[in-house]
């Protein structure tokens, strides 16, 4: 008796909470303080002041507060709704292609017994090389009149297309561009496939399961976070597109920065303007920061959107496995 009433006593010491030590709070801030000081400064500050300036015409020089006519203005343009379209494409065909891609390079890779460097070597370079080069050799290679892949398909009697000279091809056009240099992506999945414990696929491989069973049952589950990752990641970087489509734009349309020419965005016809370059010409071009910090805070939203909307269905994914 005298026993359980010690062990009962003692759970009820232990169940009730510990007091907190003076200054522990403070501590705590103390360590926290360069990460606050970081997100105040280079996250918090920025937004809010680009909330503040989307109610104003603001040029750099006058401030004018004009509420929300920044916000009407910006939804009843129809290059708004065109570039916005033009990033949801990006972000619906381009981005789920990459991972696809990404993850059967390096299934491949993984598999492979010899020689597994030289390909892992040459399937990373692309991902060094600097954007503006890459886009603008890809565009020199993908000449529809002097480039070498249009005549190495015309050797097989193929009509090749105009490939950055087509609206009906120009997305397209890069999405292979970004296969291209999915270096990091494969890298990064194939880390992640050789951290597969092996003795999972004995098991199954025991049990009967074919290599497509193995995959969805144990490869995918086992790295769904690095999944995740690209494929959050790749939102992310496909809603905040522009140099290679600016670039890629103004290579094929030989457009020039001599005196007296301009050069409109998203050649051809408007199919490769995305948001983030209608945003940097409406601010600094046309100089007009507030409608400019409409666009941003429409991309901010944008991302925000489909990241949640990924981390919800991997969520619920993990929840059923």
């Amino acid at each position: 008796m005298m026993a359980s009433t010690h062990v009962a006593r003692r759970g009820h010491a232990l169940a009730r909470p510990s007091r907190r030590r003076p200054g522990e709070g403070l501590r705590a801030l103390l360590w926290l303080s360069p990460w606050i000081a970081g997100v105040t400064v280079f996250f918090v500050y920025p937004l809010l002041s680009t909330v503040y300036f989307s109610f104003h015409r603001y040029d750099l020089f006058t401030l004018e507060f004009i509420g929300l006519d920044n916000y009407r203005y910006a939804f009843s343009d129809p290059r708004v709704l065109q570039s916005a379209l033009n990033t949801l494409w990006l972000v619906v065909f381009m981005v789920p292609a990459q991972v696809v891609f990404a993850l059967g390079v390096a299934q491949l890779l993984a598999k492979l017994k010899s020689g597994g460097g030289i390909l892992r070597t040459i399937f990373y370079l692309p991902s060094l090389v600097p954007m503006v080069a890459g886009t603008v050799a890809f565009v020199y290679l993908l000449n529809p009149a002097t480039g070498p892949v249009n005549q190495l398909l015309a050797w097989f009697g193929i009509a090749g297309p105009d490939w950055f000279g087509s609206a009906a091809w120009a997305k397209p056009t890069l999405t292979l561009l970004a296969l291209w240099g999915a270096g990091n992506t494969i890298m990064i999945f194939l880390a992640a496939l050789l951290d597969v414990p092996r003795h999972l696929y004995e098991a199954a491989a025991i049990d009967g399961a074919g290599a497509w069973r193995q995959f969805r049952s144990i490869t995918l589950p086992t790295i769904s976070p690095v999944l995740m990752f690209s494929a959050v990641t790749g939102v992310i970087y496909a809603v905040q597109y522009f140099t290679q489509a600016m670039i890629a734009s103004r290579v094929a349309s030989g457009a020039t920065d001599s005196a007296g020419t301009t050069f409109t965005p998203g050649y051809p016809d408007g199919s490769l303007l995305t948001l983030p370059q209608h945003l940097f010409h409406t601010g600094f071009r046309d100089w007009s920061m507030g409608l400019a910090c409409v666009h941003a805070l429409l991309l901010f939203a944008v991302a925000m959107l489909f990241t949640l909307i990924l981390l919800r269905q991997f969520g619920k994914a993990e929840v059923t496995s």
